[in-house]
């Protein structure tokens, strides 16, 4: 019967294979560093965390759940498409990255009118509004100039280049671990505030405010 001896080395020992080194793409530190950068990049405020913030006032967190989960499963698929090779396609188009810009400013500049010209609260009245589905909170960490900017900072500090592929998993799988409890948040506090906001005054300024505000973060995000 065969069997199967170590590898020998120098002056024949047996030479020791630490498989950790050949399977694990990310040591245990910066695991945990890109954690925290998760966590703290998704808990901030910013155009998706704002959008929830006026979803869970005017619709309450139920109904608040596919807003939530679009934005992180399309983050999810964003950064893995980064991670494999889209983030170097934006870099040597330019134009391309540019035109990104553009139409994610114009789309979220409309998010932000829709959202300073809600009236009413659902289930209180006439409510015509409707919560973001959540094919359409996917779509829109395409053009969300937050996200993007997230997404390619993550890759290029914490990928590996010697375990590409699954570095790029892990990145990807634990920025959606830590970013949809920390967005939901963001809605979770807008359903508390729903009783205190029911007078039809207070939730026209705070929707006005929601919507200046979400304009806002364009600017830090084009400049």
């Amino acid at each position: 019967m065969a069997c199967h001896r170590p590898a020998a080395g120098l002056w024949g020992q047996p030479t020791k294979v630490n498989i950790a080194d050949h399977v694990i793409p990310m040591s245990l530190d910066a695991f945990l560093a890109l954690l925290v950068y998760a966590f703290v990049t998704s808990i901030t405020p910013g155009p998706n965390n704002l959008m929830l913030l006026a979803s869970g006032v005017n619709f309450g967190l139920v109904r608040s759940v596919p807003h939530m989960l679009g934005i992180s499963i399309g983050f999810l698929v964003l950064l893995l498409a980064v991670g494999l090779g889209l983030g170097a396609l934006l870099t040597a188009f330019p134009a391309l990255h540019t035109a990104l810009k553009i139409a994610g400013a114009v789309y979220l500049l409309y998010l932000a009118w829709k959202i300073a010209m809600s009236r009413s609260l659902s289930g209180r009245g006439e409510a015509k509004g409707q919560p973001m589905r959540f094919i359409d909170a996917a779509a829109f960490q395409w053009v969300n100039p937050k996200a993007w900017v997230m997404a390619i900072t993550a890759m290029a500090v914490y990928s590996n280049p010697e375990h590409p592929f699954l570095s790029v998993v892990l990145i990807s799988v634990a920025f959606t671990i830590v970013n949809l409890p920390s967005v939901s948040v963001w809605a979770g506090f807008g359903t508390a505030l729903r009783g205190f906001l029911s007078d039809p005054a207070r939730l026209k300024w705070f929707n006005i405010a929601m919507g200046v505000l979400l304009a806002a973060t364009l600017w830090p995000m084009l400049r």
